[in-house]
């Protein structure tokens, strides 16, 4: 077992940066969750539910659009929380708040004791945990879409408007930001993180380029991007 800093000078920046998106997954799949919650709940007669409710902006157009839904939101943040569960489940026990396994795969949960998320079980905590990491997701991405709809990029029906930063970028800052900001001495909240957290954010444009890619080959998204 190592301290942080140990971990962060055995691995090198490179898988550091693996570590880092392994520990921020349910986050990062949370844009993927919420697309499912709002392409097939509908279909059993539920929704959607656009969370801007159809309404304006001053400049006419809408604030987020009909990609931006309640079901969507929901749906995709406990789906990330369910994940984070998935994960601690399969690696057991979490590390001691002093220390941490070394390796790219390491415990969510290490350094989470004392936090606001720590409910005295593994699987609350991390339930909670996934499930804050999947909100700031989305919380970002809608945020990109208040600034799409701002410079005119508008949705056509089933047809998303192209604009491939802000579509990747503040769902990213947001993500990290909210993990370093709220996530007290956790590991994920370490300021050994930040520089692969910037390299995350940077290569987070292809990431989001091929899930979306494999969303379409497979029949979630009607469009490649």
């Amino acid at each position: 077992m190592q301290t942080v800093n140990d971990v962060a000078l055995d691995l090198g920046i490179l898988s550091l940066s693996i570590m880092t998106l392994w520990l921020y997954l349910p986050g990062f799949l949370a844009n993927t969750f919420a697309m499912m919650w709002g392409k097939w709940l509908p279909k059993t007669g539920y929704g959607p539910w656009p969370i801007d409710g159809g309404r304006n902006w001053k400049d006419g157009n809408r604030i987020l659009g009909d990609g931006k839904t309640w079901n969507g939101l929901i749906g995709g943040s406990i789906t990330s929380g369910i994940l984070c569960v998935i994960i601690v489940a399969s690696m057991g026990d979490a590390p001691t708040s002093e220390t941490v396994e070394s390796g790219i795969f390491a415990h969510p949960l290490t350094g989470y004791e004392g936090t606001w998320f720590d409910f005295g079980s593994a699987n609350l905590s991390a339930f909670v945990l996934g499930t804050f990491l999947g909100f700031a997701c989305l919380v970002g991405d809608s945020t990109g879409s208040f600034f799409k709809r701002r410079r005119g990029l508008k949705r056509e029906g089933e047809i998303s408007s192209k604009a491939p930063l802000l579509d990747t970028l503040p769902f990213a800052i947001m993500v990290f930001l909210w993990g370093q900001l709220f996530l007290g001495d956790s590991l994920l909240s370490q300021s050994e993180l930040i520089v692969p957290m910037i390299i995350m954010i940077i290569i987070t444009p292809i990431l989001h380029r091929s899930f979306n890619l494999i969303g379409y080959y497979i029949g979630w998204k009607d469009v490649p991007y």
